[in-house]
């Protein structure tokens, strides 16, 4: 097991974020997702092994499945294709990396929210709303909405992202742009949950980043992974209450058991907790792309 808590690679440092490392190769950016993971905004000291392997080959999974819907910035996922100099980095990049192609990102975080959960359920428990959209009275923790709302956010450089009206959304980017990455969105959540659904799996909801490369309107980032998504097991699924999860709901679920104040240094996670947050991202991959874990 090859676990990737940092890299040093001698590339220029594009961005490094919470948990993936991003290094500009000529005119394209290799994205390597490490085995880090944080919550509440803060990076833990133990990582989770293999968990930047799935969220890659999740990513790589869905990019293709949408080819026919929306383009997306993946050039390769294969490191024998990667170009030369890149070769002799296999031990590190092998599963978790991808060479992509650089994009005039959108500042937006295009949410799609199937469930009525998280922050969302939180909202409406105050005021009967989600980021201003009025839903009926009486609505159960996580249940399902009648359709899919879309509901964005700005994509904040450090803090917190900010819910944003799609009026604001359209004002930032274009009432063009603003439409059609909202009918991307909602398409994408739609087939995309079908799927899932068969798998057993709901996504209760998601966030889609865009770009466009000349004046074409690209999928980028990840798609769909237990990251940028809340992974739920259909057979455990019962509305009223929260909900077991295929993503870091689990470490989040033992931090918050802990008393931590999460502004000091994060409590380290036991053995137990870090196995079975694996488990979890492992059979997320499985389930989704019909693949064994082989890494």
């Amino acid at each position: 097991m090859n676990v990737v808590v940092k890299t040093d690679l001698p590339l220029k440092i594009f961005k490094k974020g919470k948990v993936r490392d991003v290094y500009e190769v000529d005119d394209k950016l290799l994205l390597v997702a490490t085995d880090r993971i944080s919550a509440f905004d803060h990076v833990l000291h133990e990582p989770i092994p293999n968990k930047g392997i799935c969220l890659t080959q999740i990513s790589r999974f869905w990019f293709e499945y949408f080819r026919d819907i929306v383009p997306n910035h993946m050039i390769s996922a294969d490191v024998s294709k990667y170009p030369d100099e890149l070769q002799k980095f296999g031990d590190i990049l092998n599963g978790r990396s991808m060479l992509v192609k650089k994009a005039d990102v959108f500042p937006i975080e295009c949410i799609v929210r199937g469930y009525l959960s998280g922050s969302g359920w939180r909202s409406y428990q105050k005021t009967g709303e989600i980021c201003g959209i009025k839903l009926p009275p009486g609505l159960k923790e996580s249940q399902k909405l009648d359709e899919p709302l879309f509901t964005p956010s700005t994509k904040a450089e450090s803090g917190h992202d900010v819910n944003i009206s799609f009026e604001k959304m359209k004002k930032l980017i274009g009432d063009e742009y603003a439409e059609r990455l909202k009918e991307l969105s909602l398409k994408m959540y739609n087939r995309g949950t079908e799927y899932a659904c068969e798998k057993g799996i709901i996504i209760a909801d998601t966030k889609f980043e865009f770009g466009k490369i000349d004046d074409e309107i690209i999928v980028v980032d990840e798609l769909l992974t237990p990251d940028s998504s809340r992974f739920w097991p259909a057979d455990l699924y019962e509305p009223g209450r929260s909900q077991p999860s295929f993503d870091k709901q689990y470490v989040r679920d033992y931090l918050v058991s802990t008393g931590w104040d999460k502004n000091s240094s994060p409590p380290h996670l036991p053995g137990d907790v870090i196995l079975e947050t694996q488990k979890k991202y492992q059979e997320a991959y499985e389930r989704i792309t019909g693949e064994k874990f082989m890494f």
